[in-house]
């Protein structure tokens, strides 16, 4: 009750840190004001009716307490996100809620249909929260904090700054994907193959409003510029207009609330664009309504399916008799959706129509508001009303109302889309709040049902009247649009992922091909070629030439024998001579360890080659003979390989023969050795003291 009061009186903010990542300003910081706390009621409120659904609807399935930790823990991220101040807080939970809602729409992970969209909702939104990331990162680079409550205090900065346009845009890419914002809204409508209580919660009030919610949280430190007002009114428009008409032509309930969701968050971020006082009371209103009636429907469409053994409109009619609860719950949420009263359907309808009145380009964006809200007026009555209304007609089973628990649900949301218009006193200072949060000033919102015959009101009827014609055609308009499939955003989508599958394919065929050969290569060829790069770029120096007049006739004399040795051996025609030539460079290796006073590692190498040429002789001699099984042009590319090899080896050598310092390293072997480990051999020391462990697995081994 504290924090309801906080945050519903005089805009206070309560915020609480923990400090995360303190060396990166990252901080597990939490805010409540109007804003979130309408989103955390939404999101407990309907949480906690979709809770007592689902046991009803999937009463002894298998994996019942499998979907309840999925839900619930998409709850918590969705939580965690409208109540985060960080940036990368945010970020943390909006990926949260991605992966969550993977598990919940893919829960029936057996049907192909399922795991597709599943992944499709999964690529579509973190590919948008990559983009969000970034976008985050620039902006707390411009304002000099990752708080959100910091960073409002300075928008003028942000707007001026010269990486505004990026910033808003991977933004904006970030919400339109979570929002299902043209072209980004053919995942939702594919996300109805989760169960019905994921599709009731998920897109009704959660999910598909955290994009909503984004925006409305960053408005007054990004809003108010001609980019954001065009870009949100433009995608707003065209998405509320898309979804409505997208919704036309389907028969499935589910299918056809999901497109009507689309068109309504068009709506949502239209308002959010517009950006005067009126269109932010209607966003706040038009939300809270949408919620409401959109997850009555779903799980009004639940229970007819599990009631009927249907979800398709043309096989469903007259089921109030069998099912009146449900009946009763879908005609008044489907009042609501038509924005017919005494609904809050009505008033967010009226405080839309008047938004878009006092807006610039009035015209064009009512026109487009109206035909959206007629097509929904129309799609309303198909989902919410044609199946208890009507002559009754056969069904796949026979209609019956279900338990309780399928029944509380939808009729609680249902019957408070009209209560809190009738009754709106607690409703108000929650609303009030929510726009100071936004707006940053206060506003005063009145919720009755009359304000007597003005302009508003006409349009209103207007709509309901071109609803109702659009009802009374459809049968037609499907029938016009039988076997018509436009290409879109859904058919770029698998065209993308075909294409990353089969390049993949190919990357597979190249890189895993099974031969050990050409993964050496490619490995030895990376390592060459970022090593390149890593000289060029960074301009290394090398030893002069004029350092080697020093070297000694021994010492040139081992260089040639190994080099002669190495060259015998690539081009011997019997492995008898390549294992005397291997013997050679092995014997030089080991001259230039005793030489240069490592009689250890002289004596191990000289072993260790003796050994070898013993034991290639004893197992190869008997072998066939040489016999040349790679062509020319393979030849070729092998010694392309060994030479850049090792011509990378010599350049690192005499890079860090180059380097004058003084190594630390050595110096504090050199002066740790006898006081620290009582050892005059400080080789012995290193490798017994400094190196224990190491030691001893090469022991081990």
């Amino acid at each position: 009750m504290y924090f309801i009061a906080a945050a519903s009186s005089g805009g206070e903010k309560v915020i609480h840190a923990y400090s995360w990542v303190p060396a990166l300003g990252i901080n597990l910081s939490f805010s409540l004001d109007g804003l979130s706390l309408l989103f955390v009621l939404l999101i407990c409120g309907i949480g906690a009716l979709i809770l007592i659904y689902s046991g009803a609807y999937l009463a002894g399935h298998g994996h019942q307490g499998r979907f309840y930790s999925y839900l619930l823990a998409f709850m918590a991220s969705m939580l965690g996100l409208v109540l985060a101040d960080n940036l990368i807080a945010i970020f943390v939970f909006w990926e949260l809620t991605s992966l969550a809602s993977y598990f919940l729409i893919g829960f029936d992970h057996e049907r192909e249909s399922a795991r597709s969209a599943a992944l499709q909702a999964l690529l579509v939104t973190a590919v948008g929260g990559l983009a969000l990331l970034a976008g985050f990162l620039l902006l707390g680079s411009i304002g000099g904090s990752l708080e959100i409550s910091g960073l409002i205090a300075r928008p003028d900065l942000i707007r001026e700054h010269r990486l505004y346009t990026p910033v808003l845009v991977l933004i904006f890419l970030g919400a339109f994907t979570k929002s299902a914002q043209f072209p980004f809204h053919f995942w939702l409508p594919s996300a109805m193959e989760a169960p019905t209580p994921v599709s009731a919660y998920l897109h009704s009030a959660t999910m598909v409003k955290a994009g909503i919610y984004l925006l409305a949280r960053l408005s007054p430190m990004l809003g108010g510029t001609d980019l954001w007002q065009n870009t949100l009114i433009g995608i707003g428009a065209l998405t509320m207009v898309a979804g409505a008409l997208l919704a036309l032509p389907q028969n499935d309930l589910k299918r056809i609330l999901a497109y009507s969701t689309v068109s309504s968050l068009g709506t949502l971020v239209l308002l959010l664009g517009i950006g005067t006082p009126a269109s932010i009371k209607a966003a706040v209103v038009y939300l809270v309504a949408h919620a409401l009636y959109k997850g009555s429907l779903f799980l009004v469409a639940g229970s007819i399916d599990h009631g009927a053994g249907t979800r398709n409109v043309l096989h469903l009619s007259g089921l109030r008799r069998a099912m009146p609860f449900t009946a009763v719950a879908g005609i008044l949420a489907a009042l609501s959706m038509a924005g017919l009263p005494p609904s809050l359907g009505y008033v967010g309808k009226e405080l839309l129509y008047e938004a878009g009145f006092h807006a610039d380009r009035w015209q064009v964006l009512t026109a487009a508001m109206v035909s959206a809200s007629a097509l929904l007026v129309a799609m309303a009555a198909v989902a919410g009303a044609r199946p208890f209304l009507g002559n009754k007609i056969k069904s796949p089973a026979s209609p019956h109302e279900g338990p309780a628990g399928l029944v509380i649900g939808p009729l609680l949301l249902a019957l408070s889309g009209t209560g809190l218009i009738l009754f709106p006193g607690p409703l108000i200072p929650l609303l009030e709040s929510t726009v100071l949060a936004v707006q940053g000033q206060q506003a005063e919102i009145s919720l009755g049902l009359w304000h007597g015959v003005n302009i508003v009101l006409l349009v209103s009827a207007l709509t309901f009247l071109l609803g109702g014609v659009v009802y009374a055609l459809r049968p037609r308009i499907q029938r016009a649009f039988i076997g018509f499939h436009p290409p879109g955003p859904a058919m770029l989508y698998d065209s993308l992922v075909r294409g990353m599958l089969k390049t993949a394919g190919i990357q597979t065929k190249l890189l895993q091909n099974g031969k050990l050969r050409y993964y050496l290569m490619t490995v030895l060829a990376s390592v060459v070629a970022l090593a390149t790069a890593a000289f060029v770029l960074n301009r290394m120096r090398f030893i002069s030439p004029a350092h080697f007049g020093d070297v000694r006739f021994h010492e040139a004399a081992i260089a040639v024998m190994i080099l002669t040795g190495a060259g015998l051996a690539v081009t011997a025609r019997t492995r008898l001579t390549a294992i005397a030539a291997l013997g050679v460079v092995g014997y030089g290796v080991a001259l230039i360890y005793l030489f240069f006073s490592a009689p250890d590692l002289a004596m191990t190498q000289f072993s260790i080659e003796t050994l070898m040429v013993i034991l290639f002789v004893l197992v190869l001699y008997r072998l066939p003979r040489f016999a040349l099984l790679s062509s020319p042009a393979a030849r070729a590319r092998d010694i392309v390989v060994a030479l850049a090899n090792g011509g990378l080896v010599t350049a690192l050598v005499l890079f860090a023969v180059s380097d004058e310092a003084t190594s630390r390293i050595s110096r504090f072997f050199m002066e740790q050795s006898l006081t620290a480990a009582h050892g005059r051999n400080t080789v012995n020391v290193i490798l017994v003291d400094f190196r224990a462990l190491d030691t001893l697995g090469e022991i081990t081994v």
